[in-house]
């Protein structure tokens, strides 16, 4: 019964974001996007910044552009506006079939402090972006001419005409380009009033490309041969890992084991005065409660939340909702799935705190829900306040915060709170094959190789390992203008993650046992997590090394929402380790015979 309801609420879960993000989706005024000749088609621009900052935007408008007589703003879905997109009305006219040759825009002088505006965007490489009929379009707003070897040689221009080039096939458009007249520059290197005349010109194309494909050509980039390559070589150089950590636990668990029964049945035939060693030894200390359980459950719960919303959020990915530049999708999702699934985190605390014999279920459930919100939360706040102080488009408009906010107490906390209720009414028992004795053994001195730090080293080395070729494109994409939409590779390498995390902390798990540490709760949870720390350690290479990010909002919003999502993976994997030892652990003490 509780099964089918499980899958109930998954499918119930998978159809309710499909609707929210089908009605969502980047819409143009035109609903089947059909125009006549000489009708308008919709083109609105978005936002500017500097290139290799990508989450330092601002609005279009920001810069002293050439301003419609009246700016309209575009309504947006949740996701976009978390996505940094504020759409207004462009200032050019580009009517379906209607060729432009040089149209004027507009005739303006740049006073001083405009020109000095402009001249910091160019030397920042600040970039547009611009959507028509739902296509992207982007380009540079001028250039540097960095003939002089000092800087303050170089010189600054400004590009005044704007060339488009729309193709379409019968009444639907299915391609369009933006690019800069090389010729037609203004030269904004000085401070003094320059006088402007902003141009542009569209030119018609037919093409023979079918609507529904017109957006394969921004996804074909990460499917290109070479970079197929290296991904197929990252997939390989997983599964080596995999082969060999999973045959060589295989084949020196096992013979360890075998070895261990034997031995163990032998003694119980021999002696019974015989003292015990290695893992046995501890059969009255291994199902000891753990210390801070109300912590550790409520780590359970969030950890299992976040698993559910991976799998979730890969199902979406491979039936093809996160195509590229269906904006703000992934970000609803994100928020609506997370919603949705709070249940799950507090249904799995609450039931396993009680089977831990835990008596404060309510500041459990609490706990649990302020485990992972509450980091996220703070991080939020700083950041969204770097972002008013920038006046930048990351910054969250309080309508926005309030939609949130709204989410969170009347989805996320009633579903939290009736998943708490019905795992504590759910009266499970903790499955111990042994009996705890009343009094804790005494855990032997071990060597420093054996303490917490070390271990989670090891444990979380070898999943990263497996990963690290693909976090590079994960990063250049959520970090970066690159577009990444191998999701089935990238689903490959999550199930790797997660076979080789269970793997590696089952592994560690028995030599602690047979080192008579009987204290494994916690510590299969961190070498579980810890790749998530590795993963934030590759976020200082990356940050150093692959990128040219810069300045103090990218940097804190770098390393401030990486936090998150590392310490997400922390609970995650964490969770998935634990399981995997405490199966082992049930498993092995099941096939004994103990006093």
């Amino acid at each position: 019964m509780v099964r089918k309801s499980a899958m109930g609420c998954g499918y119930y879960v998978v159809v309710v974001v499909f609707l929210l993000i089908g009605g969502m989706k980047v819409r143009s005024d035109s609903s089947d996007h059909r125009y006549k000749s000489g009708e308008e088609v919709p083109l609105y621009a978005n936002k500017v910044g500097p290139f290799h900052n990508p989450s330092e935007t601002y609005r279009y408008f920001d810069l002293p552009f050439c301003s419609p007589g009246h700016v309209k703003d575009k309504t947006e879905a949740l996701g976009e506006v978390l996505n940094g997109d504020r759409l207004v009305t462009a200032p050019y006219k580009l009517d379906f079939l209607s060729d432009r040759e040089t149209e004027v825009v507009c005739k303006k002088t740049l006073s001083k402090e405009e020109v000095a505006r402009f001249r910091d965007a160019v030397a920042k490489d600040y970039y547009f972006q611009m959507f028509y009929d739902d296509l992207p379009i982007w380009g540079f707003i001028g250039k540097t001419d960095k003939e002089g070897k000092d800087p303050s040689d170089y010189k600054y221009y400004l590009f005044k005409h704007l060339h488009f080039d729309i193709h379409r096939n019968k009444d639907r458009v299915i391609e369009v380009n933006a690019r800069t007249d090389p010729n037609a520059l203004v030269d904004i290197t000085e401070d003094k009033e320059v006088d402007v005349e902003f141009m542009y010109s569209v030119k018609w194309k037919e093409t023979e490309i079918p609507f529904e494909k017109r957006m394969e050509k921004y996804s074909q980039t990460s499917a290109l041969p070479h970079h197929l390559e290296i991904h197929w070589f990252s997939i390989i150089n997983s599964c080596v890992t995999v082969l060999l950590l999973t045959g060589f636990l295989a084949t020196i668990l096992m013979r360890v084991l075998k070895n261990d029964f034997v031995k163990y049945a032998h003694d119980e035939e021999a002696a019974d005065d015989q003292e015990e060693t290695g893992w046995k030894y501890i059969h009255g200390d291994v199902f000891r409660y753990p210390k801070q359980k109300s912590l550790f459950a409520a780590a359970l719960g969030s950890g299992t939340q976040l698993f559910t919303l991976a799998i979730f959020i890969f199902i979406l990915a491979l039936v093809g909702v996160f195509y590229p530049y269906n904006r703000g999708a992934l970000f609803t999702a994100l928020v609506v799935i997370y919603a949705l699934t709070s249940g799950i985190a507090g249904y799995t605390a609450s039931s396993f705190y009680c089977q831990l014999e835990g008596k404060n279920w309510v500041r459990n459930l609490l706990l649990t829900g302020a485990l992972f919100c509450g980091p996220l939360f703070l991080t939020f706040c700083f950041l969204n306040t770097v972002a008013i102080a920038y006046h930048a488009t990351a910054a969250l408009p309080f309508g926005t915060i309030v939609v949130i906010f709204l989410i969170w107490a009347l989805v996320t906390s009633p579903l939290l709170v009736l998943g708490g209720i019905a795992g504590k009414n759910s009266k499970a028992e903790f499955q111990a094959p042994t009996r705890t004795t009343k009094y804790p053994r005494e855990i032997p001195q071990l060597p420093w190789y054996r303490g917490a730090l070390p271990q989670m080293a090891m444990a979380g080395f070898l999943p990263f390992s497996a990963i690290y070729i693909e976090l590079y494109y994960i990063f250049a994409s959520v970090w970066g203008h690159r577009i990444y939409t191998i999701y089935s590779i990238l689903f490959i390498v999550f199930i790797i993650l997660i076979i080789v995390t269970a793997f590696i902390t089952v592994a560690l798990t028995y030599f602690q046992l047979a080192a008579e540490d009987h204290e494994w709760w916690w510590r299969s949870f961190l070498c579980g997590g810890s790749t998530g720390l590795f993963i934030y350690g590759y976020c200082l290479y990356y940050y150093y090394a692959r990128s040219d990010m810069s300045g103090f909002m990218q940097t804190s919003f770098f390393f401030g929402y990486m936090a998150c999502i590392c310490y997400a993976f922390f609970l995650m994997l964490g969770t998935v380790g634990f399981r995997a030892a405490l199966f082992f652990v049930r498993h092995i003490y099941r096939s004994i015979k103990c006093e």
